[in-house]
């Protein structure tokens, strides 16, 4: 038995000197094996990273995650804590010898703290629930947090007392507010966020904000300690006014609170710059568009002289945070479905510094990835490619980006990838350029024509990119050349292209994807008697126009989509909304409108074979819009099939046995007209 044992290693040993391994392709069991990196946060001294490790677990079929930490050139790689459970948001101390984070407890999530020098842990809280956007105080005594607050339902109602054993339904749920569900939270427990501090050392928080207002986003402490910049909307009309958010600042001794800006549209993100004189933020002014770049402000520390400083730069910007001199900040952005990473000076001088940002969205590329700056300028990122999902990245002062860690080496060194291949071409409607990236099947034979699958992005004022996608490396893996494109309403052409959905959704979009199709059948690189299309929320929705405007597509699926804006828009989570940068009005005010550009109108021109998919939670696009597609072909004996999720929201793929459905659903379907 040895002998034998010896003579397999010597084989393995020897096909890896040769070169000479045997690839397989990308295999539905390998989603759990894959791992990506997020939140690396860089030392102070620039010397370590700690970022969160994330996976999942095959037994619990969930999202895991665990704090490790490394060496700026990626030795030392190791876990943070030897604990076994959630932990996440780990910060830097000011001065580094100190990592604050939060884990989970058998109580729930918790104020955790690391020592540097020792290895030591310790508990710092005792929460009523979880810790968000942690932020410490320049001299490392406090740290401040949000925390949701619950309130009482608004009527409570006495009920008779119930015989001893009986079972009685469960109670009522009762509620007055605009917003009172979240896909995938369900029923949002009445309350409010509010900011927080707490000793550095442990003991009790103080409650800084109050009021029946929502406190949220990112915290900033001014350089002497004394107050916490903060977003809200504290207006008495602010659930009606949703769109529209503050910057404020409230002091830690006090608790006053100090409104500093006041224009209509969302204002937030405030970091206070290292001398205290001047505040940087995001926001617009909201002209009630579908689509406005959210841009970078600078005022001073009282509110006054507030302008723009990214006028240069006609992108989205995010995660904003200042350089150690104060004289400039560091942000990202999406350039033609690629993330970002720059450097603007006060003046609007910018620099880019790297690309290629993301990869924490495994499913499907979109947009992700964050990074951090130590005091000297080396900057830690999320690096992802089409080959590999968030990686932890390094760039020192002027030098190339080097990946410091390869998580998913173990799997992907064995795997033929489908190869990722931009393409550009010209819209037949009005001659612009539209974008998109094709992934082919594995061991890719250039002397045959493949099938196509058209995957369609959500959004639909979102982007697609050159990032990790296991979905698409899966259909890619069956056969299919996939092809995604970024049609006009995408993000990362600038605020004019993303706007041309303004009260026309669906509209040209339509026309931009099927010009992306006929531009790869014309190369010949896929068989016109073989072409299928999917697309999941917006994507389903621009599945189901497709099929109801052609009849070129063998097969379809349509997933969770918006069937009938009229009734999708009075029962979505999100249902208050749309009205006016969706569509002119409400549904009442504006039926022909809503009804012009719901797929459901053109169900009488379907004839392709489909499959329906939807999620039984999904508050976002509801089972009865899928539902509306299905009943109609049935009645109209189209060959169709519904497939409902259990338990899923609108992100059917949150748990990866779900991403694994989806996609088997999805080809055995295809797989059917795909002869």
């Amino acid at each position: 038995m040895n002998r034998v044992i010896v003579f397999l290693f010597s084989v393995v040993f020897t096909n890896l000197a040769l070169g000479q391994i045997k690839k397989e392709p990308f295999q539905y069991l390998d989603v759990f094996e894959l791992e990506w990196a997020s939140d690396p946060q860089i030392s102070p001294d620039g010397t370590q990273i700690v970022y969160k490790r994330n996976g999942f677990d095959i037994m619990k079929d969930a999202s895991k995650g665990n704090l490790w930490i490394l060496n700026v050139d990626g030795s030392s790689h190791r876990k943070l804590t030897s604990r076994e459970v959630s932990e996440s948001q780990a910060r830097w101390s000011p001065t580094g010898d100190r990592i604050a984070f939060v884990s989970a407890t058998n109580e729930g999530s918790e104020l955790y703290m690391y020592w540097t020098d020792s290895g030591q842990i310790a508990r710092l809280s005792h929460l009523e629930k979880s810790p968000g956007n942690l932020c410490w105080s320049p001299d490392g005594k406090h740290i401040a947090f949000t925390m949701f607050v619950a309130e009482k339902a608004p009527v409570v109602v006495k009920m008779p007392a119930k015989p001893k054993g009986a079972k009685w339904a469960k109670p009522a749920r009762i509620t007055d507010r605009l917003k009172h569900e979240a896909d995938g939270r369900g029923y949002m427990t009445p309350g409010f966020t509010h900011v927080f501090s707490i000793s550095a050392e442990g003991g009790t928080p103080r409650q800084l904000t109050s009021g029946n207002y929502n406190h949220r986003g990112s915290l900033s402490f001014s350089p002497d300690g004394k107050d916490i910049y903060f977003s809200g909307n504290r207006s008495d009309n602010w659930e009606y006014e949703f769109r529209n958010s503050e910057v404020y600042k409230v002091n830690v001794d006090s608790k006053t609170i100090t409104a500093l800006t006041t224009q209509i549209g969302p204002d937030h993100s405030p970091k206070i710059s290292p001398d205290g004189k001047t505040i940087a933020f995001l926001g617009y002014k909201d002209k009630m568009e579908a689509h406005q770049n959210t841009v970078l402000h600078l005022m001073n520390s009282d509110g006054g002289n507030r302008h723009i400083i990214s006028n240069k730069l006609d992108r989205n910007v995010r995660d904003i945070s200042w350089d150690n001199s104060g004289k400039g900040l560091y942000f990202t952005y999406d350039d033609k479905g690629n993330s970002k990473i720059a450097h603007i000076t006060t003046g609007g001088k910018i620099t880019k510094l790297a690309d290629n940002m993301g990869g924490t969205t495994i499913g499907r590329p979109y947009a992700s990835g964050s990074y951090s700056f130590s005091n000297n300028g080396t900057l830690a990122y999320t690096q992802s490619r089409p080959e590999y999902p968030a990686d932890v990245a390094v760039i020192r002062t002027k030098k190339a980006p080097q990946l410091i860690t390869n998580l998913n080496s173990d799997l992907l060194s064995y795997r033929e990838l489908g190869k990722t291949e931009e393409v550009w071409y010209k819209s037949s409607y009005d001659g612009r350029d539209i974008q998109g990236w094709i992934v082919k099947p594995p061991f890719y034979d250039p002397s045959k024509k493949y099938p196509l699958l058209v995957e369609n992005h959500g959004g639909p004022i979102l982007n697609y990119g050159d990032r990790f996608t296991a979905e698409i490396q899966l259909y890619a893996a069956d056969g299919y050349v996939v092809f995604y494109p970024n049609p006009r309403g995408s993000t990362s052409y600038g605020e004019a292209f993303a706007n041309l959905l303004l009260n026309n959704y669906p509209g040209q979009d339509y026309n931009d994807v099927m010009d992306g199709v006929d531009y790869l059948v014309e190369k010949g690189i896929v068989d016109n008697d073989k072409l299928f299309v999917t697309g999941g929320s917006a994507g389903g929705i621009m599945a189901a126009w497709m099929i109801g405007k052609n009849n070129r597509f063998k097969a379809s699926v349509v997933v969770k989509p918006v069937m009938n804006w009229i009734s999708k828009t009075l029962v979505a989570d999100n249902y208050y909304g749309y009205a006016n940068t969706r569509y002119p009005g409400q549904p009442w005010e504006n039926f022909e409108n809503y009804w012009k550009f719901s797929p459901i109108s053109l169900v009488g021109n379907i004839e392709t074979p489909t499959m329906v998919m939807v999620g039984m939670n999904d508050l976002r696009t509801p089972p009865s819009e899928a539902k509306q597609l299905y009943h109609a072909l049935k009645l109209r004996k189209v060959e169709t099939v519904l497939v409902e999720i259990p338990e899923a929201s609108h992100g059917i793929a949150k748990k990866p046995s779900n991403l694994i459905s989806k996609v088997a659903h999805t080809l055995a379907w295809l797989n059917k007209y795909n002869k």
